[in-house]
């Protein structure tokens, strides 16, 4: 939790860290393979050059993301409302070594983003992240998912064959 901006080539090669920064250089999660990223403020060129893996969320109430983001080989979408489901939800608390409580990447985009910036409120003090939970019904429509487009389909491809397994158990 950084309360402040990163430097250039933030997050680079991220393989599971969970991190919350006011803003970065250019080339920020370059080749990114796992964790999970907050920017809470503008980027640099060229963010997400090589990232097979984890998800970033950017703040961009201004619109001037999109065309900083290198989209080879990631999908951009917009937050959603929060789920409705129980099943695969972040929690505010790490579960354990292995499991960071980030839960389903898939959904939960709404509810994972909010703890994640109530945490760099309670370890900063942010300003930035205090104004953004005091509107946060506005906020969060002004972040940007930044997923990468194999992570997603290997998510999937999990999500199916536990269903499947599933399903031949009951049977």
């Amino acid at each position: 939790y950084i309360e402040g901006v990163a430097g250039e080539r933030f997050a680079v090669r991220n393989s599971g860290a969970v991190a919350v920064v006011e803003g970065l250089g250019d080339h920020g999660c370059e080749y990114m393979t796992g964790g999970v990223v907050v920017v809470l403020g503008d980027t640099g060129r060229n963010f997400a050059a090589g990232m097979s893996g984890g998800v970033a969320y950017v703040y961009d109430p201004a619109n001037r993301f999109e065309p900083l983001c290198n989209m080879s080989m990631v999908d951009l979408e917009r937050i959603g409302a929060p789920s409705s489901e129980e099943l695969g939800r972040p929690s505010q608390k790490s579960i354990s070594v292995e499991n960071n409580g980030m839960g389903d990447m898939l959904a939960f985009d709404a509810e994972r983003l909010k703890i994640l910036v109530e945490r760099h409120l309670l370890h900063t003090g942010s300003k930035r992240a205090k104004a953004i939970l005091d509107n946060w019904d506005t906020a969060v429509g002004q972040f940007w998912k930044v997923m990468p487009k194999d992570y997603r389909r290997a998510l999937v491809d999990m999500a199916d064959a536990r269903r499947t397994a599933a399903a031949v158990a009951a049977e």
